[in-house]
């Protein structure tokens, strides 16, 4: 499982160039995380007040076949133990039993479950993305919408590195996580990117 990926491009003053599906590959090919590298950030509202933290990924594996869109696979581990906000009481109380329960389940996990395209056939815009999502032993399902891209001055048919983006939102009282709901809300926001290029 150590060859396995997931999420962040931030690609500053990048334009993207949309992912088009082709027929170039015969089969599916293997990704892992190419040097900008990949973050799962999450934001919360605490006492009103929107705040924003990151989780490191660990273990991650992500297949694209571009012959058949709707049949590419990601799974991702994420280390719950390294999550963190940009306030230490915060992050403490994110690890603790009534939360994440991070001594108890220290790897979240998200499996995919289907993918389904773009109005154009593509992953470049308009895709969803949804999969199993494992939290302190808890599985539910999530959604995320999904925009694949090539980088810029890239060739039509090269696919050697790409840049994911996936967006997605959970219940925390879904996954059991009840802890300080007087000032924590229940919607957690979830953004994931990633650059991604093929396995050598």
């Amino acid at each position: 499982m150590q060859r396995r990926t997931f999420l962040k491009t931030a690609l500053a003053g990048l334009i993207p160039v949309p992912f088009i599906a082709t027929r170039v590959l015969a089969a599916p090919k293997p990704y892992v995380i190419g040097p900008k590298g990949a973050k799962i950030t999450y934001s919360f509202l605490l006492s009103g007040t929107e705040h924003r933290g990151t989780v490191p990924v660990n273990a991650s594996q992500i297949s694209i076949d571009p012959n058949n869109l709707a049949a590419s696979r990601v799974e991702v581990s994420a280390d719950v133990r390294r999550a963190k906000t940009g306030l230490i009481f915060a992050t403490e109380a994110l690890k603790s039993a009534s939360m994440l329960h991070a001594k108890a389940h220290p790897n979240a996990r998200f499996v995919t479950t289907s993918v389904r395209l773009g109005p154009q056939g593509s992953i470049s815009k308009g895709a969803v993305i949804t999969g199993d999502l494992t939290l302190r032993g808890v599985t539910h399902s999530i959604r995320f919408d999904t925009s694949v891209f090539r980088a810029e001055g890239s060739a039509t048919h090269d696919l050697s590195a790409l840049t994911i983006r996936m967006r997605g939102s959970l219940s925390r009282k879904t996954f059991g996580i009840n802890g300080y709901q007087d000032l924590v809300a229940d919607t957690v926001r979830m953004d994931i990117d990633a650059e991604i290029r093929v396995a050598s």
